[in-house]
């Protein structure tokens, strides 16, 4: 089930960008006018703000303005079908991400968009590690405890989620797959709700991002006993991954990457592609993603590609293991 994105991510990204960025400023310049980046999800969530800092970055290196788009709704689903239905000309672009571009067309056949056929990929931006974080009072305190509990009392164990198909969700079950517990999910109308109860104590445990659990754990009202990444996160370098602290094969993430209609012609996918490349390498962003508990991981398009079959694979086993479905 484990795949490691860094294998093939950047192993020819620097020569083939460099190659074809030559390419491209010999032919027509590129851009001439605003590019605009659609963002699928409302101001001020985690996508939100991936997406204007790579914009920020971007504008300043292409000589125009990287024009922030905000077309939340249907879980995604809106700006997703503005960007596939967009001119093929590299002045429309998205931010995706791994619940609108692998778990929600998984979850639903109804869905407007492909998101292979009606979807050039152009470069991951940045893969979000999760944490299983628990309430305090909870005698568990590590996973392996954890595991051992929840094997001693079925249906003991009471996780919450955003909701039903949500990216938390999705981690609970995968964690539940592979160490063969019986733990009962929760559904709540967003994070926020989730993480109240889980301090009140009216539900013992969940996956969240770091940003939202982060001053909660410093102030000791959660306990986090694992990262869901193949690696530790940089923001809590002494947690340790599930997978080391006792569940092998346990690899949950959420992940940001950019698209452009599927009819982009490859030499302005790869003038985007460096582009990327280039802004991820600066130190600044770097640190900003790290604040987020994210992990910086521009590649090529192929790497991108290959990254999400992956994903869709290991999570349509886990949806029919589980039996999710959407209401």
């Amino acid at each position: 089930m484990e795949f490691s994105y860094r294998m093939s991510a950047l192993r020819f990204a620097c020569v083939t960008a460099v190659l074809l960025f030559a390419v491209v400023s010999h032919a027509q310049p590129y851009p001439t006018k605003p590019v605009r980046l659609v963002i699928t999800y409302p101001p001020g969530g985690n996508t939100d703000l991936v997406g204007r800092a790579l914009a920020q970055k971007m504008s300043e290196s292409i000589g125009q303005q990287v024009v922030v788009d905000n077309r939340g709704g249907a879980g995604g689903v809106l700006g997703s079908m503005i960007t596939a239905q967009a001119a093929p000309d590299g002045y429309t672009i998205m931010l995706g991400t791994s619940a609108g571009m692998v778990i929600n067309p998984l979850l639903s056949s109804k869905l407007s968009y492909d998101p292979v056929k009606d979807f050039a990929p152009v470069s991951m931006v940045v893969i979000v590690p999760q944490l299983l974080v628990v309430n305090p009072q909870l005698p568990a305190k590590n996973v392996r405890e954890l595991i051992a509990l929840a094997k001693a009392k079925p249906g003991y164990l009471n996780a919450g989620s955003s909701g039903v198909g949500t990216p938390n969700h999705f981690g609970t079950e995968l964690l539940k797959w592979l160490a063969g517990v019986n733990i009962v999910h929760v559904p709540y109308k967003g994070g926020g709700p989730a993480i109240t109860d889980l301090i009140g104590g009216q539900i013992q445990m969940a996956f969240s991002s770091v940003p939202a659990v982060l001053p909660h754990i410093k102030a000791g009202r959660l306990v986090a006993l694992g990262v869901g990444s193949a690696k530790r996160s940089p923001a809590l370098p002494n947690i340790p991954t599930i997978a080391e602290a006792g569940v092998p094969g346990y690899e949950y993430t959420t992940w940001y990457g950019i698209f452009a209609p599927v009819r982009l012609p490859r030499p302005l996918v790869m003038r985007l592609n460096a582009e990327i490349v280039k802004a991820m390498e600066l130190p600044d962003i770097k640190e900003r993603f790290t604040a987020l508990g994210g992990d910086p991981e521009p590649g090529t398009p192929e790497a991108l590609q290959a990254y999400m079959a992956n994903e869709s694979a290991k999570w349509a086993k886990i949806i029919k293991a589980a039996n999710i479905r959407l209401e």
